[in-house]
């Protein structure tokens, strides 16, 4: 059996390329994942490509998992097949794991896959000490990696206490913007300058060059130099570029189309050579596979630039127009949603100009019309939506709450939808909570690990020298980090002199020295120690366990439940890893703070899925509710007068349409009261007018928002009397609403 069995026509055309550059433009729901996965596999098994010579990047680190997951699976009931003739499902459990285990070390270990971040992390791991910098600042191949918190306590510090800048006129997370907005672009603090020659501009070029003197001096990166570090490293020495370049013969790229300029550049650095693409040496044994969707390019925000993709045929491939070429092949075919929806989809992206044509073409039947609910106001939209979710739970009792998502523009609907699906009983989940990695006890500990290795560190100092409580406080720190300032050392040096800290930090100079005499306790130690016992070490050493047990709340109680997930995830690490070091599982936690999976870990609850369009790409649901479509809101007020940011809000629209598999409810309100201010009249969405009339149905509500909720709050008192009945829940009595079909010009 071929690799290349079960796959369309198209996905195999893909699949089956070998050498030179490719676009894969893959529609939603189309199997790009399974083409990039039988890609790798083909590439190893048909080729005899070694695995050291792929490096394939994904858009996040679930995403990479989920990659190297599949990839083993592929390859081993391949294998099963090739080697010993035998069907997978044949093979018993520890059959099973054996071969698992054999691909896992000869193949997928030794693939590099993962973000960007990961990836060039990685290299800078290797190849630190050949950057030379163009400001003359030096980092070791120990550096630290910053999270965005971190960033901006330093940020904060620099721009009001060194540069004593009114926070009001040079907001701290405003200079962040800029200056990962300048760090995307490739610009240092010099070429920012000369680009913005006004007084912000000068002041920010300055808050800039000196945040980057704090981060040399702290032996630390942000998440932005992961990238713009290679970049200057690849392009300026070539000894470092001629090995890369030698190393990864075959590039596959994921989700091309959130590509940023700095990101773009390492790919052509590390595909040509340096060299530029349109006079590329001939490919041989060599290619750049890329994959994406214009039509779903929704991250601007972020810098990604969807002209990347567009540009693809011209920079690399044959240039020719949208059809399928030697250099472009589309996935049309899509596998998730009904026709209905697909229609719909088809229809709304087809008013944008700045995109590849396409049409997805169905593999399902028609399915129900999409149901479009005109309301009267925001909270009643909220009871409509409470209704419909719960008649469709009525009409398909296979239906989970976990099956059903809403998607809303902007996180502060929210709060409307939140209570009326309290006030129904509804288990509902908002995704894009606090993450794990953000938690305080977990920035915290990892704090003390991350001093552990790198005392030079003064984030992290600052953050734990009084956590738990030791009396320190802010005046002491001050005149330490002030001593430090005009000496030119990191506070360490000024904490670890006795007689310094006698000086300055008066009654809590013996707290200083104890934390002092622990954390070089903690260093001595960590050599000698796996990852975990030093992650448990730390916990129990600092106190951070032990304040926590003696809180005795619940709070408490789950922040400690928290310290002891992060163990597991240190044990977790050193399973996987070859040789584990404490350093490297500070990068992996790094990078798993930076991911954009939006916490995703809830949606393997039953409970509805609350979250913003964004944060629903990648994501699918067999029942899906957009709410608040309407002019001002989605499209956003800003698009109005920007045809670009029409684009891509009609973008985000299409990847809401096509998160639906069977079902898809639209919800706006004739009147809203938005983020504090008044009730104001509210027009439908220009996007509604565009959808196909023959696939929409206007649903009216026969309950307003304020009876449902007397009606429900009456059945709650009605069951309550009831010695002798199982409790049952208001949503048991539902009142469906009446359809009419919908047809474009309708007044909604």
């Amino acid at each position: 059996m071929s690799i290349l069995d079960h796959l369309n026509s198209s996905q195999q055309q893909a699949t089956a390329h070998h050498c030179g550059p490719l676009l894969v433009v893959a529609g939603a729901g189309s199997g790009k994942t399974r083409v990039l996965t039988h890609r790798i596999a083909h590439l190893l098994g048909h080729h005899g490509v070694d695995p050291e010579a792929i490096l394939a990047v994904t858009f996040t680190n679930k995403a990479a998992r989920e990659m190297k997951e599949r990839l083993e699976l592929l390859l081993a009931r391949q294998q099963s097949l090739d080697s010993q003739g035998q069907p997978w499902d044949t093979l018993t459990e520890p059959q099973q794991r054996q071969l698992r285990s054999r691909i896992y070390h000869q193949v997928t270990k030794i693939l590099w896959i993962g973000t960007f971040h990961a990836l060039f992390a990685r290299l800078l791991r290797i190849e630190m000490d050949r950057y030379r910098d163009p400001e003359g600042f030096t980092w070791t191949r120990q550096f630290t990696i910053y999270d965005e918190q971190d960033v901006r306590s330093l940020l904060k510090e620099i721009v009001t206490q060194e540069m004593n800048l009114d926070p009001r006129s040079f907001d701290p997370k405003q200079v962040r913007w800029a200056i990962g907005r300048a760090k995307n672009q490739g610009l240092l603090p010099d070429a920012y300058a000369a680009n913005h020659q006004g007084h912000r501009g000068r002041k920010i070029a300055e808050a800039y060059r000196r945040y980057r003197r704090a981060l040399a001096a702290n032996n630390a990166l942000d998440f932005d130099d992961l990238l713009l570090i290679p970049v200057q490293l690849l392009r300026d020495n070539a000894q470092v570029r001629q090995r890369w370049h030698q190393r990864f013969q075959h590039l596959l790229v994921d989700e091309y189309q959130d590509t940023n300029r700095t990101q773009y550049e390492l790919l052509r650095l590390l595909t040509t050579n340096g060299a530029d693409p349109c006079t590329h040496q001939p490919w041989q044994d060599r290619s750049l596979f890329v994959v994406g969707d214009a039509d779903q390019s929704i991250y601007s925000f972020r810098a990604a630039d969807f002209t990347i993709l567009m540009d693809f045929q011209r920079d690399f491939g044959d240039g020719q127009g949208d059809g399928n070429t030697r250099t472009m092949i589309k996935l049309e075919q899509n596998y998730r949603s009904t026709a209905t929806i697909l229609e719909a989809a088809n229809a709304l992206i087809a008013h944008n100009h700045e995109r590849i044509e396409k049409v997805l073409h169905p593999t399902r039947d028609r399915g129900r019309p999409i149901q479009l609910s005109r309301c009267d106001d925001e909270l009643a939209e909220a009871d409509a939506l409470v209704q419909t979710i719960l008649a469709a739970r009525q009409r398909n009792p296979g239906l989970r709450w976990g099956d059903v998502a809403v998607l809303y523009r902007v996180n502060a609907q929210s709060r409307v939808l939140e209570e009326a699906l309290v006030r129904a009983s509804v288990p509902y989940v908002v995704v894009g909570g606090l993450r794990f990695y953000d938690r305080r006890e977990i920035k915290d500990a990892l704090a003390y690990l991350r001093l552990v290795l790198n005392p030079a560190d003064n984030v992290s100092l600052l953050r734990v020298i009084n956590v738990p409580r030791r009396g320190i406080g802010k005046t002491t720190l001050q005149r330490l980090t002030d001593a430090a300032t005009q000496l030119g050392v990191p506070l360490w040096e000024i904490i670890s002199d006795p007689e310094s800290v006698q000086t300055l930090a008066g009654r809590s100079a013996r707290s200083v020295l104890q934390f002092v005499e622990l954390i070089n306790a903690l260093q001595q130690q960590a050599p000698h120690m796996a990852p975990a016992a030093v992650v448990q070490r730390v916990m129990e050493d600092s106190g951070l366990m032990a304040q926590l047990k003696a809180e005795g709340t619940d709070e408490a109680e789950e922040r400690r439940r928290n310290l002891g997930e992060l163990v597991n995830a240190a044990l977790q690490y050193q399973a996987e890893a070859d040789a584990p070091e404490l350093r490297d599982f500070l990068t992996s936690s790094a990078l798993a703070s930076e991911d954009t999976d939006k916490d995703k870990r809830d949606l393997k609850t039953d409970r509805v899925v609350l979250m913003t369009f964004h944060a629903s790409k990648g994501l699918e649901f067999p029942f899906v509710a957009l709410v608040g479509l309407e002019q001002g809101l989605f499209p956003n007020h800003r698009a109005m007068e920007d045809p670009a940011a029409m684009e891509e809000e009609r973008r985000l629209c299409y990847v809401g349409l096509t998160r639906a598999k069977d079902e898809l409810h639209l919800f706006h309100a004739r009147a809203r009261r938005l983020w504090g201010g008044g009730r104001e009249p509210a027009s439908p969405s220009c996007f509604l007018e565009e959808l196909p009339e023959q696939v929409v149905e206007i649903q009216r509500p026969r309950s307003s928002g304020v009876f449902l909720r007397r009606q429900i709050h009456r059945d709650k008192l009605l069951r309550s009397d009831r010695p002798d009945s199982k409790p049952e829940r208001p949503h048991d009595a539902v009142t469906t609403p009446t359809p009419t079909p919908w047809r474009a010009g309708d007044v909604l």
